[in-house]
This record gives structure tokens, C-alpha cells and sequence, in this order.
């Protein structure tokens, strides 16, 4: 229960403000993490994964698109594209791989991993 003793303990953002510009690299920022769940923005221009690579998580990952565009590639499973207001469920030791994201615009990733 949130008191004036923990008030600092209480986080707000906005998934769409103070976002980078002209990124080289796919930006990920932890939001939160426990034991059990991790929590990330991600924010993407036009990156994808490199050439044969794969991820291969060993938790469950949900995946919402807040905006942009973006493509999920699964080892022997067809591409997913997903566009704003889309999510995916990828089950634990599903191999995929991002191979497209907006290059116009800002893809912005949220994604939890439990």
C-alpha cells in the first residue's frame, strides 16, 4: 500500500515522451524487474537482428506494438507483422528474430518477459 513513507517508491512515465532521436542502435530501457517479471521500452529505427541470429529466451515474452511497424520472423513458423495496438505471446524457446522495423518512424516497443 502506497503511504507518505514510500510515496518516492511510486513510478510514472509516458511510453511516448522523452524519446531518443537518431539512434544507431536499438535502445532498450528497463521500465521494472523482479524475480519473476522484467518490463522494457524498447525503441527501434529501422534496426532488426542480426543475420542468423536468433533469440531463444528462456521466459515467456509478451510483445505490445505502441507504434510503428515491425516484423517477427519464427524458426520454421510463418513472419508476424505486427502494427499499432498489436501484441504477440512468444512462448519460452520459441526462436525468432526481428527482421523489420519502421524506418520513418519510431517503433516503440513494450514488452514483458515472465
Amino acid at each position: 500500500m502506497l503511504s507518505k513513507n514510500n510515496f518516492e517508491d511510486l513510478k510514472k512515465g509516458n511510453f511516448l515522451k522523452n524519446l531518443p532521436k537518431n539512434l544507431s542502435e536499438e535502445r532498450i530501457e528497463e521500465i521494472f524487474s523482479s524475480e519473476n517479471i522484467k518490463i522494457e521500452r524498447i525503441i527501434s529505427e529501422g534496426q532488426i537482428s542480426p543475420n542468423n541470429f536468433w533469440f531463444n529466451q528462456d521466459k515467456n515474452e509478451f510483445v505490445y506494438l505502441i507504434s510503428g511497424e515491425a516484423e517477427i520472423e519464427f524458426e520454421n513458423f510463418p513472419k508476424s507483422k505486427l502494427l499499432p495496438g498489436d501484441y504477440i505471446i512468444i512462448p519460452a524457446e520459441t526462436r525468432h528474430r526481428v527482421s523489420y522495423t519502421s524506418k520513418n518512424e519510431q517503433t516503440i516497443w513494450l514488452t514483458f518477459f515472465y
